[in-house]
Parts: structure tokens; sequence; C-alpha cells
């Protein structure tokens, strides 16, 4: 069944409550159907400036053609960014063997058409039914420790690599992107968030969340929920509905 009523969405980053620096950003254009968040790497050089590098550079991508020419667009824009951080703007940092990258998560939506793509640990939710989907799997150490049952979820949680990352934008010569494409149905409510924001949070108050009537009531129940916890990293959430 096609879904042409027109997604609203709202979307809010905050340092939280340790951090000087906001080294997440997002993008949020309804208009053209595409969504951002972007995590800066925190511990290397100028992780702010990958984040708002990559959002800054999907906002300029052109609207025109059909689902499958925006995707492609999406990649190959990805996969430019990849090499820019890597060629050009670490060669101007102060260490020469520093990294200078970002994880990225971004929604396309078209009529009745999604698609995922994301690099690292920023992840997209899908809440359909009364019912929460992970749409996104962990480009992390600790995710690839769990999938090997090599560690128990108890252990993941104080484990000391559990923030080292496997994929990011900038972090390697060779980006490798993971997408997921589904189709949209009414009802059907997205959120894009980082690692600060899930991470005080449940499965269960994010189903909550995103159970609201608007984005914006669901935004507000978010970072409420997890200004409530500890609050140790930067957190940035998109709420998509129609």
């Amino acid at each position: 069944m096609p879904v042409n009523r027109p997604w609203r969405s709202a979307a809010r980053t905050d340092p939280g409550k340790v951090r000087a620096r906001n080294e997440d950003a997002f993008l949020a254009c309804p208009e053209q159907g595409l969504w951002v968040v972007a995590d800066g790497m925190g511990g290397h050089q100028r992780g702010d400036i990958a984040s708002q590098l990559i959002v800054a550079s999907l906002a300029e991508l052109p609207e025109q053609g059909g689902f499958e020419q925006q995707l492609k667009g999406l990649r190959q824009c990805l996969h430019w960014l990849n090499r820019r951080l890597r060629q050009e703007l670490t060669v101007t940092a102060e260490c020469q063997d520093s990294i200078m990258g970002s994880t990225v998560v971004a929604l396309l939506l078209r009529g009745n058409r999604a698609a995922c793509i994301w690099a690292g640990d920023s992840r997209c939710y899908l809440w359909r039914g009364q019912r929460l989907y992970q749409l996104s799997r962990d480009h992390s150490l600790l995710q690839q420790l769990l999938d090997a049952q090599q560690i128990s979820v108890e252990q993941a949680r104080v484990h000391p690599a559990a923030n080292a990352l496997t994929r990011a934008v900038g972090a390697s010569e060779q980006l490798t992107l993971e997408i997921l494409e589904l189709q949209v149905y009414p009802g059907d409510v997205f959120l894009l968030c980082s690692d600060g924001l899930y991470q005080g949070l449940t499965s269960d108050a994010l189903g909550a969340a995103l159970s609201l009537a608007s984005p914006q009531a669901a935004l507000e129940r978010l970072f409420d929920g997890a200004m409530q916890g500890a609050a140790r990293d930067n957190m940035t959430a998109v709420v998509i509905r129609q």
C-alpha cells in the first residue's frame, strides 16, 4: 500500500552532563526524505568537524531522480567523505597517526520505500504495530564478541572495549557501508540516534516514547529519560513519522 502523506520529524542534540563539546550532528530534511545522525569519534582529533562535514555534505545532495538514484548518490557521497577525511583532513591534524572520523546512520524515505544506511554504532529503530525493531546492527568490537558468543550481555556492559568501533567514516582506507531496504506501512515511526542516547534508555522506554502521537512529544520523552541517567556522552535523536 503506497504511503503518500508527508513525513513529519523532530530532531535534537545535547552535549549531555559531562562533555564540554558536542561531537554529534544531525540532518532533518523531510522535503527530501532524508535524515541523518553522525557521531564524531570521541578521543580522536576533531570528531565534531567530521560529523558536521558529513551532515553538511549530505544536505547538498540533489533531490532529482528516483529512489535508487538517491540511494546511490548517498552511498557515493559517504565514500567520497571517507576518502576526504583520510587523505585531506588528517594531514593537518597535530598527530600524524590521528584519525578524524564519525559514525553515520541515514534514513531515506520515498513513497512506500525506505533504506537505512550506516557505519558504526549510531542506530536506526522502527516502531511498528506496537513493537520496537532495531534495524541497524552495531559495527563494534562488542557486537562481534556477542555474535561469536564469546561474551555475555552482562559482561558486555562492563567490557573495556565496549566502545571500540569496527567501522566509521574516516576510520580506514576502505569504507564498508551496511544498507537495509524495507517497505513502509502507515503508522511506522523511525528513530535515528547516537549511542549516547540509546545507552541510557531501555527498549521499553524507547518504544513508549515512539508510541506518542507527535515526533516532538517522542523527542521530549526520550531526552527527559536519558537526562535522568548519567548522560556521560553526547546525545542526538531524530524521530520521523507521518
